[in-house]
């Protein structure tokens, strides 16, 4: 079921991972899940963040918790909505941070596709929620698939710019070498924690500030 969503790229650096025990019962989960509750996101959208940004291609990568819980949200990458639905509080605070940290306009919508497609790996820690229970598929499994996806990215060559909101995020920080790669960490953005930290915490310009020093491309984080 789950092999097809991945795209090659991605299949060579974890495809081993399919086929391991821990996955295997994962997948069992998911099917049972999918066949008999309300799971998002849609099981075609599962893998997205893989789709719109190539490994070879990560520059950053932003780290979630699980996906939104609400009908209609998630669509496989971390705080991104579908236009047309609104913006969840996480997004919102993230924009205002956004605004202050570079003064980019606050968006209509929430479909950050564009960041995806600039290398911006938009990533949560469990890739799968029941509808309406917030980390219902925590401890299924996804935590070591995506332990799998940091320590691959960790592996590269070119310098990786890691941002771990939260402490689930936080967990991750023992997988990456921070002589080679960067990394930036805050409160989580949801209103329940991004008064203790997450708003000054300005990873935007910080992003961009190390792109430059490695002679990268800087990320346009502006929403059209």
């Amino acid at each position: 079921m789950i092999e097809e969503l991945l795209n090659r790229g991605w299949y060579e650096q974890v495809g081993k991972e399919l086929n391991k025990p821990y996955f295997q019962n994962l997948e069992k989960f998911l099917k049972m899940e999918y066949e008999k509750e309300m799971i998002f996101p849609p099981i075609n959208e599962l893998f997205n963040a893989f789709h719109y940004t190539p490994y070879e291609k990560v520059k950053v990568v932003i780290l979630g918790q699980d996906p939104y819980h609400g009908e209609n949200q998630a669509h496989g990458l971390s705080f991104s909505v579908n236009k047309g639905v609104p913006i969840p509080p996480s997004l919102r605070n993230i924009y205002k941070e956004l605004h202050s940290d570079l003064g980019c306009l606050i968006p209509t919508h929430g479909y950050l596709k564009k960041w995806a497609d600039q290398g911006v790996l938009l990533l949560n820690t469990v890739l799968t929620v029941r509808s309406g229970q917030a980390h219902s598929h925590k401890n299924q499994g996804w935590e070591a698939f995506t332990d799998e996806v940091m320590r691959r990215l960790n592996d590269r060559e070119q310098p990786v710019i890691f941002i771990l909101w939260g402490r689930p995020a936080e967990s991750k920080r023992k997988l990456i070498n921070e002589q080679k790669h960067k990394v930036i960490t805050s409160a989580h953005p949801s209103p329940l924690s991004a008064s203790r930290g997450f708003f000054g915490s300005r990873p935007f310009s910080k992003v961009n500030d190390y792109l430059q020093q490695l002679n990268m491309e800087t990320i346009d984080w502006q929403i059209d």
